[in-house]
């Protein structure tokens, strides 16, 4: 194996580049025999079988990512229909945008790490604490976990069959004049 391959290989498995460099690279890999062969040399750790992985995946655990690819990062859109864990109210669909909050009580429940996700723990409830203008009456409710304190944000749904209760969005901006 020339200096030239490895260096190369040095260079891909620890310089922080680009998805579409290490996508370039991947492609590399299956053209050019030598380099999966240079990588499988430079990480005795990996498992035999990577001789056999899809180049990507080899490149995500010889770089040590492979944990985080498999991190959800993107929103998943549940429309379901719930009941308030803090009012009762009998939440319907939105039908056109996920509907995440109670438009009685804006209260939400702690359930998600990524929106539609559900993989929170901590199951919470959700108070609405504040709201942010997003411009052109759009609003953005702020919340706090009672249970565990974190923070989170949802878009206040102000149109539908069931619309967000919009004195308390008011009662939010500490705006009594609304």
């Amino acid at each position: 194996m020339s200096d030239a391959v490895t260096a190369r290989v040095a260079e891909m498995l620890s310089a922080n580049i680009s998805r579409g460099q290490l996508k370039r690279f991947a492609t590399e890999i299956d053209a050019e025999p030598a380099l999966r062969h240079a990588i499988l040399q430079m990480r005795p750790d990996l498992p035999e079988e990577a001789n056999h992985w899809p180049s990507k995946r080899l490149l995500r655990h010889a770089r040590g990512r492979s944990e985080e690819a498999q991190q959800r990062s993107n929103p998943i859109a549940r429309d379901e229909a719930f009941t308030c864990q803090h009012c009762g109210y009998a939440v319907r669909p939105h039908g056109r945008t996920a509907r995440d909050h109670c438009p009685r009580c804006l209260r939400s429940l702690h359930v998600d790490i990524v929106p539609g996700d559900r993989a929170e723990t901590c199951h919470g409830i959700l108070d609405p604490v504040a709201v942010e203008s997003l411009g052109s009456d759009a609003w953005k409710i702020i919340y706090r976990c009672r249970s565990c304190g974190a923070a989170r944000a949802n878009r206040a749904i102000l149109d539908g069959d069931d619309p967000d209760d919009w004195a308390q969005i008011v009662r939010l901006t500490g705006d009594d004049h609304g």
